[in-house]
């Protein structure tokens, strides 16, 4: 690894944040969001003992943009990642559309490296065909983010993080618009389009799902609490009165909670 980079093929590569020492908690980010939104959780997390590691998601941040955002070639980028850190005994942590990644990887390339997962307001396992949404309602979305992405950020911003500072709200919306467009439309249309619902029952480790009540992106009733009926040694930590952003309205909370199930 060159740090603060990892290679991926034809020269591109994913940038990666690393901090402290101790056993590594990998976080990754949900759909449009890059290392940084994780950055009180990963300093909560250091203050306790622990390693954490975030990196960019192809297309975001300060990762180049190169296009395959399918979940098998992010779940690859994943691999690429824990392979040049060399690490091992991972509590992996994945938010919103992430937790495809995460759930791929295991799928894909096994549990040798990665010894728990935490969900943290997961989409899925299933999206389309649930609770009435169609995929010409994904096409109609996906159009919005082409032609008027800081109109659906300017709707959608407060249910993500409720009463959060406006400097923070500023700041989360120019970590989407300044993501890849391509990489927006194209990274949802496969959070949407996947059915992870096999995948998730053959998981093999330990389970933690973090998920808030008043989450409107992905409702408590159709993700998380169908992720701890699927997944065979699944644990289900409800946040009452927290919405989707929870590393932005409750990271004290969430480090803590990380540490001590993690058994760390």
């Amino acid at each position: 690894m060159s740090a603060p980079f990892v290679a991926r093929e034809g020269g591109h590569q994913l940038f990666v944040r690393d901090w402290g020492e101790g056993r590594p908690v990998v976080l990754m980010a949900g759909w449009a969001m890059d290392g940084r939104i994780w950055g009180e959780t990963m300093l909560r997390l250091n203050a306790a003992g622990l390693r954490t590691v975030a990196y960019d998601r192809r297309g975001h941040g300060r990762s180049t943009d190169w296009g395959g955002y399918d979940y098998d070639a992010l779940a690859d980028d994943l691999a690429a990642v824990l392979d040049a850190l060399d690490l091992a005994n991972v509590t992996l942590v994945a938010h919103s559309g992430a937790g495809g990644e995460a759930i791929r990887y295991l799928s894909r390339h096994g549990s040798a490296r990665v010894a728990r997962l935490v969900l943290v307001g997961a989409t899925g396992p299933r999206v389309i065909g649930v609770a009435g949404i169609t995929s010409e309602m994904v096409d109609a979305l996906c159009e919005q983010f082409i032609h008027d992405l800081s109109g659906w950020i300017d709707a959608s911003i407060e249910p993500f993080a409720p009463d959060t500072p406006v400097r923070v709200n500023d700041w989360m919306a120019a970590m989407v618009l300044d993501c890849s467009r391509r990489a927006v439309v194209a990274f949802q249309r496969t959070i949407a389009a996947a059915d992870l619902t096999a995948e998730a029952a053959a998981l093999d480790l330990p389970v933690m799902i973090v998920h808030g009540d008043r989450d409107a992106s992905a409702p408590l009733d159709m993700s998380g609490r169908v992720y701890a009926a699927t997944i065979p040694a699944a644990e289900l930590f409800v946040y009452y009165g927290v919405a989707h952003g929870v590393m932005v309205t409750d990271a004290a909370r969430l480090a803590a909670d990380i540490a001590q199930w993690a058994g760390i």
